[in-house]
């Protein structure tokens, strides 16, 4: 039997997190590494800069490790 996971509600995994990556999107150059990177599909960039989905976000910190330009920054979950 094959597993079909269906984003939505039910499979929201931002609770799992310890620290939150945080965008200065007026630093953020819209490169899209950080999209391209994170493995929950929980990043995306339009003409604005970086937006970080939080629901899905497990803050693994891939995003801020990427960045180029040190636009995202980890801090404390609160």
């Amino acid at each position: 039997m094959d597993v079909v996971i269906k984003p939505g509600t039910n499979n929201k995994t931002g609770s799992w997190r310890t620290e939150r990556p945080v965008v200065d999107n007026s630093t953020c150059v819209k490169c899209r590494t950080c999209e391209t990177f994170c493995p929950d599909g929980a990043i995306t960039v339009d003409e604005s800069g970086a937006h970080i989905n939080y629901d899905f976000c497990k803050g693994c910190g891939i995003c801020a490790n990427v960045c180029p330009v040190k636009a995202i920054k980890m801090v404390e979950e609160k």
